[in-house]
């Protein structure tokens, strides 16, 4: 894990060159005392600079300035500010797009990406390269000495298109060609024979703009995935040249991009840092009035969705992470304006940490009065003076500054592991397994298979640790994995829902975690598919058939919800609402218990949730997308004491452990409603905030909206 100060990072992006446009009339460096000192209040530890604007950095081809930004660094360091620099390459300089038209990406094969925007340019290409490298070089040797700075960022959420330049596609089937060896091999994997396919030589491979062979499509999404991690990780080797030791190297990353493989490009960097953005006010309220079906994009909806991201952070190294971006105040567009009800920033800032978070940076400090994102708001307004979102976030930054070591670096539990899997994701993305409400594909099917069961555990109480498939086994040996023992161990009970894209190496790894004594949970299309995307010649669940103790060659859509009902005398038990939707599997018991079933006249010869032992543990099989109550059901039935004894929670509060870096457990509790909560403390607790005593069965009063952060006071090693 990289070197960071012993506390949680606390600041804002700032943009000091943007000042002169800001108003004409205003002398920079009042401004930027202004600035400072307004940030020093609100007790800010952190600013990130300079990744927006290379044609500020290098205005003419060969010609630099590169001393605008000392003042800044130096007000920074006056008042103990830590600065995070960025390398500028995500916006390239119209004199650059002019001189070197040819580096413009392609979205399809000669259809070129205007200019205007940002990320335009393929930074594959050689000349975006040299000039990419220059510029890179420059500011770093510039100021990498310089005692304000912490860390370098490289680039700036990188993925947003998939190129298919010329010299993408020809590096394309080099790749190709390296991992298959002959154009039959090629020919047998993909099945080519398939609508006359077959390739005679390497040139007879077409492009990807009208494919429709899955494995092409997974190939092709892998291949654009890796030109992004090696992107990133070639400007983190070049910063690394310069660099002090204590400095870390890092990009932000928003999750949901394209050409993201997130865990890939966090191996290449000393720490993981996302761009969690959330709808605000009634999109953090608990109860969840948030639709089933609400598609969950760039920015999430509901407290659920908002700690999935984190635990996604996490996830990327299994390491806490940076928050680089996130709400400062309205986010998003011009007819999208929501800032936060009051206490709504500390909620959202305690929750990430909770999770794992070592920094919290808003975006931006002061809300632009020009450009694309005119209205996307701020920790000061279009005004520059401080406002209530300035305020709402001072006290946020006072109570960092008085928890100090003791929350920086918290390691989060987790009752209820998911293998997340991102070639499966880029498989349904193009060939969807689930349909819109009108019948359309729907390209967010691995999330709506993935996310009721992140959902139910939520709902339940239970905390979830995500990873991803390729950090349970890699059988090509770049990263060391986990035996299935020691996957036990870390994680009682794995779920692994829409895992079709998958080896033989991890199904069979899967089926071995169970016999060791893990609670294994597969779910709908898990282990359907192998690497290559082509369907298994063994009766579904492939490989796992034999653990599972059920098979199934028959699965339906569903065009409405089917009622589910508990078997009497089982186990576990399922509210009467509880219901099936999207997908059925028909499975067939053959040496398994039924714990569910389906109340229809069809489906009904179906069982719902079947369970097995298997060796020392258990693999238990959901043929369905649980809706929301047989989700919190069967995630209370897989975990059933959820951590730390906190019982009787009312639907508004949330209470989320952890383990600080010296020991002590953790206990951060919200309310997410308007109205007063009142929870009962399960042991002798102290408030980190106020210093003052929490004995066991205190009647702890949450007031709308609030935040406790409350500490044992023993140690428990972490595990």
């Amino acid at each position: 894990m990289a070197d960071l100060p012993a506390r949680v990072l606390f600041g804002a992006a700032y943009y000091h060159e943007y000042t002169p446009a800001y108003d004409p009339e205003l002398r920079p460096d009042e401004r930027l005392k202004t600035d400072l000192d307004l940030m020093a209040e609100a007790k800010f530890t952190v600013i990130r600079v300079g990744e927006s604007v290379w044609s500020t950095w290098e205005p003419e081809n060969g010609t630099f300035d590169l001393d605008w930004l000392q003042p800044v660094l130096d007000g920074a360091r006056e008042r103990g500010i830590s600065v995070v620099l960025g390398t500028p390459t995500y916006a390239v300089p119209p004199w650059l797009a002019r001189q070197y038209p040819e580096i413009t990406g392609e979205r399809r094969t000669g259809e070129r990406i205007g200019w205007g925007a940002r990320q335009e340019a393929d930074f594959t290409h050689p000349a975006f390269r040299f000039h990419a490298e220059r510029v890179i070089r420059k500011i770093v040797a510039r100021y990498v000495d310089h005692p304000a700075i912490i860390g370098w960022q490289v680039d700036n959420e990188p993925g947003l298109h998939l190129f298919h330049n010329h010299g993408v596609f020809q590096r394309f089937v080099d790749h190709l060609r390296d991992k298959y060896g002959d154009v039959e091999t090629l020919n047998r994997e993909w099945g080519l024979v398939y609508w006359s396919h077959r390739l005679s030589t390497w040139a007879d491979l077409w492009t990807p703009d009208g494919n429709e062979q899955p494995q092409y499509d997974v190939a092709w999404r892998e291949f654009q995935a890796r030109q992004v991690t090696e992107f990133i990780g070639w400007q983190a080797d070049i910063v690394r040249e310069y660099a002090r030791p204590e400095q870390f190297v890092t990009t932000c990353i928003s999750y949901t991009r394209n050409g993201v493989e997130d865990d890939e490009m966090s191996d290449r960097l000393d720490i993981a840092s996302g761009n969690p953005y959330y709808d605000m006010q009634d999109g953090l309220l608990l109860p969840d009035p948030t639709p089933d079906d609400h598609e969950q994009v760039w920015k999430t909806t509901g407290v659920w969705s908002m700690y999935q991201t984190a635990d996604w952070m996490f996830s990327s190294r299994q390491e806490p992470f940076l928050v680089t971006e996130t709400n400062a105040n309205s986010i998003g567009f011009c007819w999208d304006n929501r800032p936060g009800y009051d206490g709504q920033w500390r909620q959202a800032a305690w929750a990430h940490v909770a999770r794992g978070a070592r920094m919290i940076e808003y975006w931006q400090w002061q809300t632009l009065r020009f450009g694309a994102e005119t209205y996307w708001g701020g920790v000061l307004p279009h005004s520059g003076q401080p406002g209530r979102t300035f305020t709402e976030i001072a006290r946020l930054g006072a109570e960092f500054d008085k928890a100090g070591p003791l929350v920086a670096g918290i390691e989060p539990d987790a009752d209820i592991a998911m293998v997340y899997s991102m070639p499966s994701k880029w498989l349904m993305q193009k060939y969807p397994p689930l349909s819109k409400p009108d019948g359309a594909p729907d390209p967010a099917s691995y999330h709506r298979i993935f996310d009721p069961f992140y959902r139910g555990a939520f709902d339940s109480g239970r905390q979830v640790r995500i990873v991803h498939a390729r950090q349970l086994h890699d059988a090509s040996g770049r990263r060391e994995g986990m035996s299935p023992e020691e996957a036990v161990r870390r994680h009682p009970v794995l779920v692994a829902p829409a895992l079709y894209v998958v080896d033989d190496a991890t199904v069979d790894w899967l089926a071995d975690y169970a016999h060791a004594g893990g609670h294994l949970v597969i779910g709908p299309r898990t282990a359907y598919a192998d690497h290559e995307a082509r369907a298994r010649h063994e009766p579904a669940p492939g490989r796992l058939t034999e653990a599972a103790g059920v098979r199934y060659d028959e699965f339906s859509n569903l065009t409405r919800d089917v009622p589910v009902r508990t078997v009497p005398g089982g186990p576990l038990e399922v509210p009467t609402d509880a219901t099936a939707t999207h997908w059925i599997e028909g499975l067939t018991v053959i040496d398994a218990d039924v714990l569910a079933s389906y109340e229809h006249p069809h489906f009904g010869r179906f069982p719902a949730v079947t369970t097995r032992r298997h060796g020392t543990g258990r693999v238990t099989c959901v043929g369905t997308v649980p809706g929301r109550d047989l989700a919190r059901a069967l995630a209370a039935w897989m975990a059933p004491a959820s951590r730390d004894g906190w019982q009787g929670l009312p639907a508004s509060v949330t209470v989320t452990t952890g383990t600080s870096p010296d020991g002590r457990r953790l206990h951060i509790v919200h309310n997410w409603n308007w109205e007063p909560a009142r929870v009962q403390v399960p042991a002798d607790l102290s408030d980190v905030l106020t210093d003052d005593p929490v004995p066991a069965g205190t009647l702890l009063d949450l007031d709308p909206w609030d935040v406790r952060v409350l500490v044992s006071a023993d140690t428990t090693p972490t595990p």
